[in-house]
């Protein structure tokens, strides 16, 4: 996969999270274990993406 695709659905999936994070946290009584998974995986994606711009390896 070319690595501007690569970003572009990184990208994508990331913002998936956003909006999930956001209908979770605006719940009567929000999941927190699940709030903190979906945070933590955004996190990671966020950090791929940021190591692909940069160029730098695994």
């Amino acid at each position: 996969m070319p690595m501007n695709a690569r970003i572009a659905s990184l990208e994508q999936r990331h913002a998936a999270l956003e909006r999930r994070i956001v209908d979770e946290d605006n719940r009567p009584r929000p999941n927190h274990m699940e709030l903190s998974r979906l945070k933590l995986e955004k996190l990671r994606l966020k950090e791929e993406m940021q190591r692909l711009r940069s160029g730098k390896p695994h």
